[in-house]
């Protein structure tokens, strides 16, 4: 007995390595990747991208880290420990570093950074643009649905209409025609078609989501930022609200 209460009061007292508090700190923060940038008190709101040494607002760059293993992780929220390297948010440059191997020189030693980087970073962000479509359903600032994506319009308060990638071409021309007649002044809607329908069901715990409103307030406005992000990082074609899409399926 005295024995196990000895070894475990040696546990408690272990000195606390560099290695070891590197360790607990990582995996105290590794669960943060999904979460958004903010840049802390003090900290610079600009960066230079380490493929382009273009300097951009860091809302524009993705912020990499070495994981204990010197695996290249993105960094979403920013509070991983260590070096950071800043590349331009988009696929074609962090593509463009792994190819040129930048992150090697970035963090001056020798990383893991394998070519499904690219589609990991995809991901954070399309599960983060997912989970802020949720909350704004919850929130009440998202309305599902052909005829009720129609009111919406009618009302003045849509921030952005979206589009399953299998909505038919019907149904997208036929709302933005009512959105284009609501918009007298010249005034437009993001329009934004980034996932399938399967997705947004999975998301909104709904059946056949295909069009969709996004209305204003904080969960909006907040849903259209994330969405417009994984837009930007898959590049021009996710910009395109009325571009074909084989196999369309029918309105909601």
């Amino acid at each position: 007995m005295r024995g196990g209460m000895e070894i475990r009061a040696a546990h408690r007292h272990r000195k606390a390595t560099p290695a070891r508090k590197a360790r607990r700190c990582w995996a105290g923060t590794q669960t943060e990747l999904g979460k958004a940038y903010v840049a802390k008190k003090n900290e610079p709101t600009e960066r230079s991208c380490a493929v382009t040494r273009e300097v951009l607002p860091v809302t524009d760059l993705l912020r990499f880290v070495l994981a204990p293993d010197n695996t290249v992780v993105v960094d979403v929220k920013g509070t991983l420990p260590g070096r950071g390297v800043w590349v331009t948010a988009t696929r074609q440059m962090v593509e463009e570093a792994i190819k040129k191997r930048v992150f090697a020189r970035g963090f001056k030693e020798q990383v893991k950074a394998e070519e499904g980087l690219a589609d990991q970073v995809e991901k954070v962000l399309e599960q983060k643009a997912l989970s802020a479509l949720s909350i704004s359903r919850k929130a009440g600032e998202l309305i599902t649905g052909f005829s009720k994506t129609e009111g919406a319009l009618r009302t003045g308060r849509v921030l952005a209409l979206l589009h399953a990638t299998d909505a038919s071409e019907d149904g997208i021309k036929k709302l933005a025609a009512i959105a284009a007649s609501m918009n007298s002044n010249g005034g437009t809607h993001a329009v934004l078609r980034l996932f399938t329908s399967a997705q947004m069901d999975l998301a909104l715990g709904r059946d056949n989501v295909i069009h969709a409103a996004l209305l204003a307030g904080q969960a909006g406005r907040n849903c259209l930022n994330q969405a417009q992000k994984l837009a930007r990082y898959r590049g021009p074609s996710d910009h395109s609200g009325l571009a074909g899409t084989k196999g369309a399926v029918a309105q909601d």
